[in-house]
């Protein structure tokens, strides 16, 4: 199909009848003379979002960007058609060349210590004091976000502990914000986040060792979680597999034990709550789907689920939704998503940037 293009139907969060006008691939005001109607009668919703994904990662793998965008093709065809890259060894920046990939928005490298994250991944700091510096560093690189390794495990202590301390964290967040990025923090456990909350993060990834008052701060400063709902299954695998360390065994499949809890938590509270696959380690890609049910199974309403995955995260990210001038990323279902979730997973059409995927 070339040309601009028109799509009708009702909106997928709301009921409300819709009508979208797509041209040179964002969305125009309209009516549009001369626009192919692509369907008139679908169910609509803004393009998918997996708020945390490494298209640049896998297990064993020195990702090339063919590979990578075979991984973005797969996501695409689950219907994201937004990306945060949350960390990755490679430089994706050439997918944005593909009109089949999804817009991403990229944070970097990760920023850890030696041997305190999974080798290869990121940049270690011999210095931890080096962490400003860095978080400018990536910030450069990135599309505005930038990630650190908040907690990991310390094999002398054997457990999860955190990388930094508060007054690292302060430099750090000054640093991003003077940068014009936000920052967010992979985190596990306890013992990092009262640390990383009060530094004034922006987001905090998996946080599965959220307590009540710790809940309550994250409210109170607005600050984003990415909970992963389909990484915190693997819990009780990567518990299995360290036996060396018995205290972190028990650790790992405490915080797994109350996960579901925690996030419900979480959400009941207050704590905006957006959709994240963590696709690119031990998850596969073209998940989205999957995280959106986790998410209703640990108590999200549908409605707010698929918000979760769609034009929440979009606002959050800044990417826009449905307005004159945004990117023109639509899915297109058959049946009321609210009311069939499976709906998402037999799309009609996917339109990614523009582009419809399927016709």
């Amino acid at each position: 199909m070339t040309g601009a293009l028109h799509v009708g139907g009702r909106n997928g969060l709301t009921g409300e009848r819709i009508d979208l006008w797509i041209v040179d691939g964002v969305f125009r005001d309209g009516p549009v003379d001369g626009a192919t109607t692509i369907v008139d009668d679908g169910w609509l919703l803004p393009g998918l979002v997996d708020a945390h994904n490494h298209v640049g990662i896998a297990p064993g793998l020195g990702v090339t960007v063919e590979q990578a965008r075979a991984f973005a093709y797969a996501d695409v065809a689950a219907g994201t058609t937004l990306i945060r890259e949350v960390g990755s060894p490679l430089d994706t920046h050439p997918l944005d060349d593909d009109p089949r990939c999804p817009q991403f928005i990229r944070s970097g490298k990760h920023i850890a210590r030696p041997k305190r994250y999974l080798r290869d991944y990121g940049v270690d700091l011999d210095d931890p004091d080096d962490l400003a510096a860095e978080v400018t560093r990536q910030a450069a690189a990135g599309d505005g976000w930038v990630k650190i390794v908040g907690d990991w495990i310390d094999r002398d202590a054997g457990d999860l502990a955190p990388l930094w301390t508060r007054a690292q964290l302060d430099a750090a967040v000054a640093a991003a914000h003077g940068a014009g990025a936000k920052i967010t923090a992979h985190v596990f456990g306890y013992d990092a986040l009262p640390d990383i909350i009060g530094a004034g993060f922006d987001c905090i990834e998996h946080g599965t060792g959220l307590t009540d008052d710790l809940i309550d701060e994250v409210v109170a400063r607005d600050i984003a979680l990415v909970p992963t709902m389909i990484q915190i299954e693997n819990f009780p695998g990567i518990a299995d597999g360290a036996d060396r360390f018995p205290t972190y065994q028990a650790t790992m499949r405490d915080l797994y034990a109350r996960a579901g809890q925690v996030m419900a938590a979480a959400r009941e509270a207050g704590v905006q709550i957006f959709a994240g696959t963590d696709a690119g380690g031990f998850v596969g890609h073209g998940r989205i789907v999957d995280e959106v049910e986790a998410l209703v199974a640990m108590g999200m309403p549908v409605s707010e689920a698929l918000d979760a995955a769609s034009a929440a995260a979009r606002r959050w990210l800044g990417a826009g939704v449905f307005d004159d001038g945004d990117r023109a990323d639509v899915l297109i279902l058959d049946a009321d998503p609210r009311e069939d979730l499976s709906a998402l997973r037999r799309p009609r059409e996917i339109i990614c940037g523009g582009v419809p995927i399927r016709g």
